[in-house]
């Protein structure tokens, strides 16, 4: 279409002239044009923002899904792995430790949080973050419960194998033997001091047999010097380091023939019965110390007796009657 002009009659030529319009009107007219042009611009980008979804976008956004998706499914793993972790755990500290007389891992070890408050700070800042943090929080945890678990197994491991020396060294015989026991005087627990005739915690089993019967060592171990396991009243005593948290103690010796630093295997003889420190008649005070507590020796006698002969001795042991030191 043809641009129209604008004409005006000139009374002197009697004629029509084009009409021209000024410079400023020229200039005020583009920047109309342009300023106009600019907003209809700003106003389809605006709606065009607001309202389109470009091929882009929309590509991103199917990548957004997909990826959400693949957490929750990620998520669902990460139950599975967490239960079956926590199913080698219990069977860890409740079979295979149990076993090997190891003690648990603690639940506070296992469970302990990882270090730092703004460890995931990085996730931060993005539609996903939450279920990323998340997500990246409990494969953190899992990974450092395996580790602590992996430990554990070289634990057990190393256990299994120092078995055949665990059990050597377990206390597992009788002091003294049958054919040199005269009885059983007086078990682990409550008893009657010989000397102070007051009830009194009796931490061992007295056995009498006559002064210079032999007594045995009841399982593999080292002659000790006395730790704070003896005492003034235990006379002529001996204390034999087990390992694995073991020890035994022999008190009211007439005789030990062994020395600080002696190796000593299940059977040899480590000295002889007497009647030294606080005693009432000759007899062995023994007892087994398991973990730095005193413990009822009772329970550790089964290499030397027969079930009816066990049971004999814990009757005999269980009397409340007066012990000889």
């Amino acid at each position: 279409m043809a641009k129209k002009h604008k004409y005006i009659y000139d009374p002197v030529t009697l004629s029509y002239k084009r009409l021209e319009p000024s410079i400023w009107k020229q200039v005020g007219n583009v920047l109309l044009f342009l300023l106009s042009s600019g907003l209809f611009a700003f106003l389809f980008l605006f709606f065009s923002k607001s309202f389109l979804v470009t091929p882009r976008e929309k590509e991103l956004m199917r990548e957004i899904d997909y990826l959400t998706l693949n957490y929750e499914l990620l998520k669902n793993k990460l139950n599975t792995l967490e239960q079956a972790l926590l199913d080698l755990e219990n069977r860890d500290d409740n079979i295979y430790r149990v076993i090997f007389e190891a003690e648990p891992i603690p639940a506070n070890l296992r469970r302990s949080s990882l270090a730092g408050i703004n460890r995931y700070k990085n996730l931060d800042g993005y539609a996903t973050s939450e279920l990323v943090k998340e997500t990246t929080q409990r494969l953190d945890k899992l990974r450092k419960q395996a580790y602590i678990q992996s430990r554990s197994y070289d634990e057990v491991l190393d256990l299994i194998k120092n078995k055949n020396k665990l059990l050597a060294s377990i206390p597992a015989i009788q002091p003294i033997a049958n054919k040199n026991l005269t009885a059983v005087a007086s078990g682990f627990g409550m008893r009657i001091h010989p000397i102070y005739k007051v009830l009194k915690m009796h931490t061992g089993i007295d056995f009498t047999a006559p002064v210079g019967t032999p007594i045995y060592a009841t399982g593999d171990g080292v002659v000790i010097q006395d730790n704070g396991i003896g005492g003034s009243g235990y006379g002529l005593y001996v204390i034999i380091s087990h390992g694995f948290g073991y020890h035994t103690l022999y008190a009211h010796m007439s005789k030990a023939i062994v020395k600080p630093g002696q190796k000593v295997k299940r059977g040899d003889i480590i000295g002889y019965v007497g009647n030294t420190g606080s005693s009432t008649g000759p007899h062995l005070h023994y007892e087994v110390i398991k973990n730095g507590i005193k413990v009822d020796p009772i329970n550790y006698f089964f290499n030397d007796l027969t079930p009816e002969e066990f049971d004999l001795m814990l009757r005999l042991a269980r009397q409340e009657n007066q012990s000889f030191d």
